[in-house]
This record gives structure tokens, C-alpha cells and sequence, in this order.
């Protein structure tokens, strides 16, 4: 009975966690719980899933895959402000290439 209270609580956590945070939220790094070379304070990145832990498997920016823990890492969703803000500068950054 106990091992059923304890998976019918991890499913909750993870459905919570789906809704919140779904494949292509983008997020910011505020700490990591362990120290990670290469994972700075303000680092952006995408959710590209969730694993069972449960944990959110993400692409950086930076190229690493480093999963986070929400319950563990401390980190915010982007506003809307903000993700309008990147795809202005991703639209910028094609339109600067010259193909001459």
C-alpha cells in the first residue's frame, strides 16, 4: 500500500511538472545543487523532456544536455517579455549574415 501512495504522489509530481513545464519552455539557471563546470548563473535553456526521477532533461545554450532537478536546482521560466526579446535578437542574428 505504501509503494502505491509513493508512485500515485512521483505521477502527480510528474504530470504537475509536464504541465508546467513543457518540452520547449525555456528556462534560466539560477544554481545548480552540485557544482557543474560550464553551467554559469543566468544560463538559458529549453526542456526537451522529463525523465522518471522526475527531472527535466534540457539543451543549453551552451551545448551541454545537464538534466535539473526542480525540487533540488533553482531556476525561473522566461516571460513573455523575454522570449520576445531572444527571437528578436535570433531574427537579427539571420538577418546580419551576408551571403555576398
Amino acid at each position: 500500500m505504501h509503494r502505491f501512495k509513493f508512485k500515485e504522489t512521483l505521477e502527480q509530481q510528474k504530470e504537475y511538472l509536464r504541465q508546467k513545464y513543457p518540452v520547449g519552455t525555456r528556462i534560466e539557471l539560477i544554481q545548480l545543487c552540485n557544482d557543474e563546470r560550464d553551467m554559469p548563473t543566468g544560463l538559458r535553456g529549453t526542456v526537451a523532456g522529463m525523465n522518471d526521477q522526475p527531472a527535466l532533461l534540457m539543451h543549453w545554450d551552451n551545448g551541454r544536455t545537464l538534466s535539473i532537478f526542480p525540487d533540488e536546482d533553482s531556476f525561473r521560466k522566461l516571460n513573455l517579455e523575454e522570449l520576445a526579446q531572444e527571437q528578436e535578437e535570433q531574427q537579427q542574428e539571420k538577418g546580419g549574415i551576408n551571403f555576398a
